[in-house]
């Protein structure tokens, strides 16, 4: 079964760094689309950041240029640099993976059929 298994959240304080992982398995599916997800109190699930295995890469308007997505083909790894952060940045964040196809919807939740345990990432 596909597990997706998150680290490296924390409290940190404002305009401070983090760098989330997702390590993936039992993946074997063909080509992928991994995402980054958060949900912070009070809200809906927004998507952050999305990979594929091409490199090519999307970003929510709210973290493009702080946050980095990056992947770790060897370890089965997908990163998250998350540089510059606000408060506004504290939520739950999730990986999720979906088949990568034509017309994906990076953004919407119920297209990922696969998620995380989530890691708490604090700003103050």
């Amino acid at each position: 079964d596909v597990q997706l298994v998150e680290s490296g959240g924390g409290s940190v304080q404002a305009g401070g760094s983090l760098r989330l992982s997702c390590a993936a398995s039992g993946y074997n599916y063909g080509r992928y689309c991994m995402a980054w997800f958060r949900q912070a109190p009070g809200k809906e699930h927004e998507a952050i950041a999305t990979i594929d295995g091409d490199g090519t890469a999307n970003y929510a308007d709210s973290v493009k240029g702080r946050f980095t997505i990056s992947q770790d083909n060897a370890k089965n790894t997908v990163h998250l640099q998350m540089n510059s952060l606000k408060p506004e940045d504290t939520a739950v964040y999730y990986c999720a993976v979906q088949r990568l196809h034509p017309g994906v919807r990076w953004k919407v939740i119920g297209d990922y059929p696969h998620w995380g345990q989530g890691t708490q990432v604090t700003v103050s």
